[in-house]
């Protein structure tokens, strides 16, 4: 009987891991079969550049279908895993859950943006982790600015002209100083707008950002997105922010129009509390170096994880306990260690530790600006913003999507970023029920 392999997401790891074990497996060897919402993978380090309307959203997204050839995709969530009994329950975006069985489990669920009871929030702020909450943030940009434009200076265009990130992290600060870099750019076509009307906001809870870089480099980037106009609140939390009047702990209080959560990432509910596999403290699958659910002493048969959902250990850190860092370097990594780890375990061979050295930290932040460090070389400004999407362009999956990102760099180069709102996407029917009711309204008698 051929067995079962089946992948929790189809993020980063999910994705490496079944193409990767598509090109290696020998015919009726084993299904591979994946389990996602989505039915793409989110190349996250583009989202940044999707906020700025650099790189086209669909560039961002690696479809799953059209690239896993050989692999059985689920449409739905995993929202149960009884390990002990081999199975899972699948919720399908419509319809009732059902059960799946197994023979061999790879969580890659990934994880979810970590949020605080801070009052509005919930209410108004935005995710970027997710290709469409990075489309919503710029359209919602370009929509302030035309509505900005036909209001008075007042204290409701500056509202509207007021952006706040909660994060300093590297999406955090990425997508911030691409966004500020955006609007800049926007006040070339709206004559009725200048610089004074904007104000963007960065809060970060520690005394620094980008905690990869050392300490100078970080402090350059504070200076340069202060030098630019931005205002970098370090040491600060957000204490509410309802109705878009945000109250930080420095004493700062200001409406503000769009709120971008960016702290950090916390792991999915599915692991915290649906799940009979072992997981640490913060909720992530407790695993071995050579990416085995388990501990030094204790090892889960047939359950392997990998991505930002697994507290993998760090043999290159000299911090005793030390896990892996949650980022997209790793997790590309990993998955494809997990593959050739699958087929070592089905092929009775013993699977390989996960290693792997850094190739340093790159950081873009806003066009022709960027960051990079490696140990103790660090490069700043054009160079590493070339550099950074020199990597990426290499790094983004399949051919297709790395010829589609290059032409839009180079039709941006010689007529400029696209500046369309479609905001109304969100809202398809809108015009439609609109003008429906009208007709019906006048169509009825008196």
């Amino acid at each position: 009987m051929v067995r079962r392999i089946l992948v929790v997401g189809g993020g980063y790891a999910g994705f490496y891991t079944a193409w990767r074990l598509e090109k290696k497996l020998r015919r009726g060897e084993a299904e591979v079969v994946l389990v996602d919402p989505r039915p793409y993978m989110t190349y996250q380090p583009f989202l940044p550049e999707v906020v700025a309307g650099s790189v086209e959203a669909r560039h961002a997204a690696v479809s799953l279908r059209r690239n896993l050839k050989r692999t059985k995709i689920v449409s739905g969530m995993v929202v149960n895993i009884a390990h002990a009994d081999r199975t899972v329950t699948i919720r399908p975006a419509d319809g009732p859950d059902y059960t799946m069985t197994y023979d061999v489990i790879a969580v890659t669920a990934g994880a979810v943006t970590r949020t605080f009871d801070v009052p509005g929030v919930a209410d108004r702020a935005i995710g970027m982790k997710h290709v469409e909450e990075a489309v919503a943030i710029r359209d919602r940009l370009f929509t302030a600015f035309d509505e900005a434009a036909g209001l008075e200076p007042g204290k409701q265009r500056r509202k509207l002209l007021t952006v706040t990130f909660v994060g300093g992290g590297f999406s955090g600060v990425e997508g911030f100083a691409e966004l500020f870099s955006l609007a800049r750019a926007l006040l070339k076509k709206y004559p009725e707008l200048s610089e004074s009307d904007l104000a963007f906001h960065l809060v970060e809870a520690t005394g620094r950002i980008l905690p990869e870089v050392s300490d100078k480099p970080g402090e350059w980037v504070v200076k340069m997105l202060e030098k630019r106009g931005a205002v970098v609140h370090l040491s600060t939390t957000m204490q509410s922010a309802d109705d878009g009047h945000v109250v930080l702990s420095d004493g700062s209080e200001f409406d503000s129009e769009l709120i971008v959560w960016t702290a950090g990432n916390a792991a999915t509910r599915l692991l915290r509390n649906h799940t009979d596999l072992p997981h640490n403290q913060r909720g992530m699958v407790q695993v071995r170096a050579d990416l085995r659910i388990g501990t030094d002493t204790e090892v889960i048969e047939d359950a392997w994880a990998a991505g930002d959902d697994a507290a993998v250990p760090d043999l290159t850190s000299s911090t005793p306990g030390a896990y892996t860092v949650p980022n997209a370097q790793n997790a590309v990594r990993q998955g494809k260690l997990l593959a050739k780890n699958l087929l070592r375990s089905l092929r009775g061979r013993a699977p390989k530790n996960y290693e792997h050295h850094s190739l340093g930290v790159i950081a873009t932040l806003g066009l022709g600006t960027g960051i990079f460090q490696y140990k103790r070389l660090v490069i700043k400004g054009v160079l590493a913003w070339l550099m950074h999407r020199g990597y990426h362009v290499l790094a983004v999956p399949t051919w297709d999507r790395k010829f589609r990102v290059l032409a839009i760099w180079l039709v941006a180069f010689f007529y400029g970023r696209d500046i369309v709102s479609l905001a109304s996407v969100q809202s398809p029917r809108e015009a439609f029920e609109t003008e429906a009711k009208a007709t019906l309204s006048a169509s009825r008698p008196g």
